[in-house]
């Protein structure tokens, strides 16, 4: 695995844990060798983990849309920055610099990042590994929640253990490292009522 793709916010959360992981998982994807790709800004723990992952020699690979570049917060730091027109275009190159995914807290658009990809390996789009980083159990009601999903019969249980999730940077970054893509099914259901 060359680089890993992180979803987080761009702001740091109300947790001093929260801060702490991002900068863990900064060192730890340098240490194994695996270059950032994220959303390009410098604030939040966006900041944070990009900050650490180049200070321990990674290359951190910034996209982010014209219009949060415009607003200053990007990072100008980076190894490389792209500054593209459209989130969409955001995510698709994101995506296809990437080889793994890693979401962290965040808000709105970080749980709308992770979705995308999950719902794409979903249909067979990419075969890429993703997980959570459950830093302070921050992704606790999610999972309980898509757990949820699977027992009312919305989520295939073999869909559901593609997430894999880990309070741990390093143990998350092994377990996308060493991710088996799951064999493709139909996985509409015709079940009728």
């Amino acid at each position: 695995m060359k680089r890993i793709c992180v979803f987080c916010g761009s702001s740091s959360g109300i947790k001093h844990e929260y801060a702490v992981g991002a900068r863990e998982l900064g060192l730890v994807l340098a240490k194994q060798n695996i270059d950032l790709v994220y959303g390009g800004g410098h604030v939040g723990l966006m900041g944070i983990v990009a900050d650490a992952a180049m200070s321990a020699g990674a290359k951190a690979i910034g996209i982010i849309p014209r219009c949060l570049a415009d607003k200053e917060v990007a990072h100008q730091g980076l190894t490389e920055l792209k500054v593209v027109q459209t989130m969409h275009e955001r995510k698709a190159q994101m995506s296809d610099l990437s080889d793994g995914f890693i979401a962290m807290p965040g808000g709105f658009g970080t749980l709308e990042e992770l979705f995308e990809v999950i719902t794409w390996a979903q249909l067979g789009i990419h075969k890429k590994p993703f997980g959570l980083f459950n830093i302070a159990g921050f992704f606790d009601k999610l999972i309980e929640f898509i757990d949820y999903q699977v027992e009312q019969g919305f989520i295939p249980q073999r869909h559901r253990e593609m997430v894999i999730v880990s309070d741990e940077a390093e143990e998350l970054v092994e377990l996308l490292t060493n991710f088996q893509p799951v064999a493709q099914e139909k996985w509409a259901s015709t079940r009728q009522i």
